[in-house]
């Protein structure tokens, strides 16, 4: 077997380091490759790698363009996955609705434009009761916001994204009460499935907001929608991460996470396995 050199990209906050990569560089290692974790944004001669995974970089939200430049560096450089055209459309949540107008069940939604001044009549005139507010590009739940469409407190919060970035508007879904499907997939392939589910009178379904996860079996259904969704994606994708919820007795896609998702690989016990054996089938060939 021909040995190569294989970089797994995390961020550097001491606050949570990440164990998914630590655990896949160790079993790249203990089949004859090189595998290094390294911060995305240090100095690093990315040319020295075969490949660039990019993992847990949880801070390009907050250093967008540094990171974007970033990718199309390292894509120079060397390769990098999942790929840059990838990466990019995946970055701003308006992809959900080119998702939409394909033909594969999303929420409805809004997005405001950076700096939008009409903010409450927009809002107003979806006719949609509860709603969530969110920037297009982020992460972790982290400025969501749940409330009346009406409500001064929800538009003041709109008003503040749309100072800084674009905002995405959708109608609340009662599913996500009873949990978040997450489908991961390797090279097209269903590794593992989990439910994630809010905190009893929450709707945000990660740990930090008090989340919990349990194991899922996956529908024909889902893996339908799974299926769909990702097909629509501007290049191959080598891992995914499919946030799915029940909504109107159909699976409605949340998110597309193909840049930096967790991939719960704690949550099967061949799941490190299988996604090692996706990285390996990316290295070039002897």
């Amino acid at each position: 077997m021909t040995s190569h050199r294989i970089a797994l990209c995390t961020w550097s906050d001491p606050a949570y380091v990440d164990p998914e990569p630590r655990e896949a560089a160790a079993l790249l290692r203990a089949r004859g490759h090189r595998a290094d974790v390294v911060v995305w944004h240090e100095e690093v001669d990315w040319s020295s790698y075969d490949l660039v995974v990019v993992r847990s970089t949880w801070d390009y939200f907050d250093r967008l363009q540094e990171f974007l430049a970033w990718v199309d560096r390292v894509d120079v450089e060397s390769r990098i996955i999942n790929p840059p055209n990838v990466i990019r459309w995946n970055v701003h949540k308006g992809y959900l609705a080119e998702l939409g107008a394909a033909g594969v069940p999303v929420l409805p939604m809004l997005v405001l434009p950076q700096g939008a001044v009409d903010v409450a009549a927009r809002i107003g005139a979806t006719g949609w009761d509860r709603v969530v507010v969110k920037p297009a590009v982020d992460g972790g739940a982290r400025q969501a916001a749940l409330g009346e469409a009406g409500s001064e407190a929800l538009v003041a919060h709109a008003e503040r994204i749309a100072g800084v970035g674009d905002v995405v508007v959708q109608p609340y879904a009662p599913g996500i009460e009873q949990g978040e499907v997450s489908l991961f997939l390797f090279d097209g392939e269903v590794s593992h499935a989990v439910r994630k589910v809010p905190a009893s009178g929450d709707y945000r379904v990660q740990a930090h907001h008090g989340g919990s996860e349990e194991p899922h079996v996956v529908t024909e259904a889902e893996l339908a929608t799974a299926r769909a969704a990702l097909a629509l994606a501007p290049a191959g994708v080598v891992y995914a991460r499919v946030d799915l919820v029940e909504h109107e007795g159909v699976p409605t896609v949340m998110e597309l996470e193909l840049i930096e998702p967790d991939l719960f690989l704690r949550a099967d016990e061949r799941a490190l396995e299988r996604f090692v054996d996706c990285v390996e089938g990316q290295l070039p060939r002897a």
